[in-house]
């Protein structure tokens, strides 16, 4: 769906309005209207007339004054009125220094002509068919996230909107996923090259009226290339990869909007599929770089692919109440009924080795059909509860259950040296429950301070089919974890506020390795505003997690500390400043399996890391209030630790009247990129934007 289907639906509306005002005006005020003369002169006689009219003969006056009502709105507003700006503009690049795939992960900025921005409203003199139209665009002309807006609106009619957003995702980093680097192979083994597209309407009629039905649709699509890897038992093989997938959604319902209550009630539906095809016709040795039993294994032809196709039907139900002054009430429930059907089909051609049946093969096809179906439930309800003045206690409920059935019949054949085929039937499952209570108790202890406690207890459940490492038929889980809640707000004299939030858990069981189990969480935030014009804030936030099962040993700990500051004298018309630092700390430090080795190691990550952002904007001095403007700032990274990395990204920005509503625009950036441990994956380069600015 293209991001101007919306505009192309909606200028036929506003055509149609220009003419309508144009049919409105008296045959002697179009040619005036069209040399754009002032329309109250060519009114005023046609004023007169009319006044004349109603001196004498008083019924002729009143059939007369719509019509020279009609006429002085449309001599005031030949045409709809239309305000807004538009940013246009050319980006250079310099040659990028260093590695092109790192620049492409990280920024990804083209050169060319761009529309940088587009904010346009138009309104209607006549409001027949719409009140406004509300146009926003950014970033068009081949830049990796383009946004399209449009609102337009009928009084008691109708509200519609439509949101378009295109992103172009590229992830090529050479040391992600890449066991070869030893070999002095630079290979992302999970690389893509894609773009998404995402488009959604909404539809909303008799807004503002008590029932109000809605509308919706949204279309998400995706498509690109990448690399990925076939795995073959003993050794994985890089190959390249293509992606194609579309998702559609489509939903209604109605809001039921009362004076105690509020309803909301909603069916929808999507259907989804989901293609990739996987290939190479080269010779790939793979990761193993050493004989397998005495002889060689490599990869010489593949072709795999995959299509997945799935359809879901859904209600949703959200209730909110306020049945009393002391309390209030809330629910939301949803169901779903997801169906999804898999078939994949693989044929490959090279020197392989099967574990199953210890020997060695050269030529292999595999054929797999499956279903599943996925009902999922979920739901939250709770209470607001006002017993007195002071306190305010809030009680929820949350809980989130999936079953997943499914069945797969494998047909497997090893096609050289000629084997039996096998064919297999299996059903598989996964069942998930999770559940969440939570009462939080808040109290105003004086004018300018409230304490917050409150308690949150998890518990759950899931069973799934055994690992292969595992050795069994099913897996089960459990969650439980009780959390203690506090806080503490105190608003001080002068502009100070205090923020206090404090998070302690005890867990003996999680479904993840590094889920939260026992830990702590803090949050302190300050902020202090002297003047209307200076705002400082300061922040510190910890994060301690530990997971001691023996097989597990997860110890993490996160801290962080953060000052800012916006400085806007005068609202801002000669300078402003706004700066932020940031210090962090990150440690994680947990065993893990290897499957290759079946052995156990550590794995231990440390990260110290400085950012800094700040960006100041000041008028240049001798050129009156309305002169050119300077902007000057920047933003850096920088990190110690297992994977140092530098980052640097300063900037200047100007910007300059030229002439009625149009100014000019400049800016400069440069990016700079840089890893000590991985140097090949370092990158720099300038941009450089110049463009114009008309204001309506």
């Amino acid at each position: 769906m293209k991001a101007w289907t919306a505009l192309l639906i909606l200028l036929p509306l506003a055509a149609q309005e220009r003419a309508t005002v144009a049919k409105a005006m008296p045959a002697e005020l179009a040619p005036a209207a069209k040399e754009a003369k002032p329309a109250a002169q060519e009114a005023a006689p046609a004023a007169q007339e009319t006044k004349a009219a109603a001196q004498e003969a008083k019924p002729a006056a009143q059939d007369a004054a719509p019509v020279a009502a009609d006429v002085s709105v449309a001599a005031a507003n030949p045409e709809q009125s239309l305000t807004g700006s538009i940013d246009v503009g050319y980006r250079w690049r310099s040659g990028v220094g260093g590695s092109m795939d790192t620049y492409r992960s990280v920024v990804n900025l083209g050169q060319g002509p761009k529309l940088f921005g587009l904010d346009l409203s138009f309104q209607s003199a006549t409001r027949r068919w719409f009140d406004r139209i509300d146009v926003r665009a950014n970033n068009w002309g081949g830049d990796p996230y383009n946004t399209a807006h449009v609102d337009a609106s009928r009084h008691d009619w109708y509200n519609f909107n439509f949101d378009y957003r295109n992103i172009a995702y590229y992830n090529f980093l050479p040391s992600f996923a890449d066991p070869t680097i030893g070999q002095g192979f630079f290979l992302d083994q999970r690389s893509y090259d894609s773009r998404r597209r995402m488009s959604d309407f909404e539809l909303e009629l008799m807004p503002g009226r008590r029932i109000v039905p809605y509308l919706a649709y949204s279309h998400d699509a995706g498509s690109g290339r990448g690399i990925t890897d076939f795995y073959s038992d003993v050794n994985e093989y890089p190959v390249a990869d293509r992606l194609r997938d579309k998702t559609d959604n489509f939903r209604g319902g109605v809001r039921i909007e009362m004076s105690k209550f509020h309803v909301t009630l909603e069916q929808g539906g999507s259907t989804f599929k989901d293609d990739q095809q996987v290939f190479t016709s080269e010779e790939n040795p793979g990761n193993r770089t050493t004989p397998f039993l005495g002889e060689p294994l490599f990869l010489t032809n593949l072709t795999q692919a995959y299509g997945v196709r799935g359809t879901s039907i859904y209600s949703k139900a959200l209730v909110t109440a306020n049945p009393a002054p002391w309390i209030d009430l809330f629910g939301q429930f949803l169901y779903s009924r997801p169906a999804a059907s898999v078939n994949f089909a693989q044929y490959n051609v090279g020197q392989f080795f099967s574990l199953d049946a210890l020997l060695f093969f050269t030529s292999e096809l595999d054929l797999l059909n499956a279903t599943a179906k996925l009902p999922h439930t979920s739901g939250t309800f709770g209470f607001e509860l006002r017993p007195t003045r002071r306190v305010r206690v809030i009680e929820s409920f949350s809980t989130d259950r999936l079953h997943n059935a499914s069945f797969a019949s494998l047909a497997q054949n090893v096609i050289t040296p000629p084997l039996a085929p096998v064919i297999a039937d299996f059903t598989d499952r996964l069942v998930t429950n999770y559940n969440q209570q939570q009462v939080d108790v808040l109290c105003d202890v004086t004018a300018k301070i409230t304490a917050r406690g409150g308690y949150r207890y998890v518990w759950g459940d899931g069973l799934t089919r055994g690992s292969f490492i595992s050795g069994l038929d099913t897996e089960s889980g459990t969650v439980r974890r009780q959390v203690g809640l506090a806080g503490l707000n105190y608003r001080m004299g002068r502009g100070i506020s205090l923020n206090l939030d404090y998070e302690g858990a005890s867990g003996d069981r999680a479904y993840f390795r590094t889920s939260l189990q026992d830990y702590q969480k803090a949050r302190v935030r300050v902020r202090y505003q002297p003047v209307q014009s200076l705002t400082i804030a300061a922040g510190f936030g910890v994060l301690s997690n530990q997971n001691p099962a023996p097989t597990v040993r997860y110890d993490f700990l996160s801290r962080d500390g953060s000052l800012s500051v916006q400085w806007n004298p005068n609202g801002g018309r000669r300078i402003s400043l706004a700066a932020d630092y940031t210090r962090s700390t990150l440690r994680s430090d947990i065993n893990y399996f290897i499957p290759q080795t079946f052995e156990r190691d550590r794995s231990l990550y440390r990260d110290n890391a400085h950012e800094a952002n700040v960006l100041m904007d000041l008028l240049v001095p001798g050129f009156g209030g309305h002169g050119p403007r300077l902007g000057v700032g920047g933003s850096l990274f920088r990190s110690s630790g297992s994977r140092p990395t530098q980052y640097y990204q300063p900037l200047i920005r100007f910007t300059a009247p030229a002439y009625h509503r149009m100014s000019w625009y400049g800016e400069w950036r440069y990016y700079g990129f840089a890893e000590p441990f991985y140097t090949y994956e370092a990158f720099r380069t300038h941009l450089l934007a110049v463009g114009v600015r008309y204001g309506m």
